[in-house]
C-alpha cells in the first residue's frame, strides 16, 4: 500500500479537520502518499482528488467544518455510481480509503468494498453519536457543548419572563444530544425519539414547576409527536398552555471543536491508517472505554445504539 485517500461525507461534524490532519500526518510517517477526495462520494465519482501534505493540513485542527467539503450523494446509492467511483479510485492509484461520516457514509463504504474490493476503513464522524461500536463519535462533544451554551442563554429569558420554552436540538433518530443537554441544563422534561412522549406527564411536571415560572423542555428533532412545534401545539390544544419555541438547528454542527473532539478525531484518524496497513477493511475504528476498537461496518447500523436507561432515569429523578 503506497497511496491512500481520505474523505468526509454526510453531515459535517466539528473535528473532521483534526481527523484529516491525523490521517495525513500518520500516512506520511508510514511512508504513504495521502490524497484528499473533495466533496464526499460526489467528488469520488467525479475524480476530484487533491494531494494532501503537511502544508495543506497545517493550522486546521481548530477549525470547524471540513476542508475536504462534504455532500449527500443519491447517485452513489446506485450501482452505476459506485462503478464510476471505483474506476476513479483505481485510475488515481488509490490502494485504500478512510471514510469519515455516519450511517449513510458507512453503507456506501460497505458496498464499495463488497462490489469492488477496494479496501476501506470508516471513522465515526457525526454529531448524533448514534453509531454502534464506539462510545462517542467525532463532533458529538462539541455539539452538546454548543447546544448547552445556547440553552443556558435561553433559560435567562425564560426565567426573566416566567415562560415555558420548548428547545429543539438535533438528533433525527437518536436522543443522545437531547438527553445530555437536558440533564446538563436542568430541563423539566426531555423528549427523545427512543421513548414515547407523554403529554399528560409533561403537563404535570410543568404544573409542579409553576405556570408562572421558568420552564424548559428539551426536544430531540426526531420525537414522534413532531418535534418542538408538534409538542407545543398538542400541549396548547389539550391544556391551553402557550409556549415559546427555539430550534437550535445547524448551529450545533459548526464551531471550533472541543479538546475532546480534537483528540478523538486525531486518535481515530491515526488508527484508521494503521488498520488499512494491517490489511483490515469494511470496518469502523472507534473508541470504547479508552481503547481503540474495530467493528464490521454492518454492525454500526444493524446494532442500534440507544440512549442508556440510566440517563433517562436520571433525567426523571432530577426534575
Amino acid at each position: 500500500m503506497k497511496r491512500i485517500a481520505v474523505f468526509t461525507s454526510g453531515g459535517d461534524a466539528p473535528g473532521m479537520n483534526a481527523h484529516i490532519r491525523a490521517v495525513e500526518r500518520t500516512g506520511e510517517k508510514r511512508g504513504l502518499e495521502v490524497i484528499g477526495i473533495i466533496g464526499g462520494y460526489s467528488g469520488m465519482m467525479l475524480g476530484h482528488f487533491e494531494v494532501l501534505d503537511r502544508i495543506r493540513t497545517a493550522n486546521i485542527i481548530d477549525r470547524g467544518g471540513t476542508i475536504l467539503k462534504t455532500s449527500r450523494c443519491p447517485e452513489f446509492e446506485e450501482v452505476e455510481g459506485r462503478i464510476k467511483a471505483a474506476e476513479e479510485l483505481r485510475k488515481h492509484g488509490i490502494d485504500g480509503v478512510v471514510a469519515c461520516g455516519g450511517d449513510g457514509t458507512f453503507h456506501g463504504a460497505h458496498y464499495l468494498w463488497q462490489e469492488h474490493g477496494i479496501p476501506i476503513v470508516g471513522t465515526p464522524g457525526t454529531i448524533d453519536n448514534d453509531l454502534s461500536g464506539t462510545d462517542y463519535t467525532i463532533g458529538y462533544d462539541t455539539a452538546i457543548n454548543t447546544a448547552a451554551q445556547a440553552i443556558d442563554k435561553i433559560r435567562d429569558t425564560a426565567d426573566s419572563h416566567g415562560r415555558l420554552f420548548f428547545i429543539e436540538v438535533m438528533g433525527r433518530h437518536a436522543g443522545f444530544i437531547a438527553m445530555d443537554v437536558g440533564i446538563a441544563c436542568g430541563a423539566e422534561y426531555v423528549a427523545v425519539p427512543e421513548t414515547l412522549t407523554d403529554i399528560d406527564e409533561m403537563y404535570q411536571r410543568i404544573l409542579a414547576q409553576g405556570l408562572d415560572k421558568r420552564t424548559v423542555v428539551i426536544v430531540g428533532e426526531g420525537d414522534e409527536l413532531g418535534g418542538a412545534l408538534g409538542i407545543s401545539k398538542k400541549l396548547e390544544e389539550r391544556y391551553g398552555i402557550s409556549s415559546k419555541i427555539s430550534i437550535l438547528g445547524h448551529i450545533q454542527r459548526g464551531g471550533s471543536p472541543t479538546v475532546r473532539d480534537r483528540v478523538l478525531a486525531s486518535r481515530l484518524g491515526a488508527a484508521a491508517v494503521d488498520a488499512l496497513l494491517e490489511g483490515r477493511s469494511d470496518v469502523m475504528v472507534g473508541e470504547m472505554s479508552g481503547q481503540i476498537t474495530s467493528v464490521p461496518l454492518e454492525q454500526t447500523w444493524e446494532e442500534r445504539k440507544l440512549v442508556p436507561p440510566y440517563l433517562t432515569e436520571l433525567a426523571y429523578l432530577l426534575v
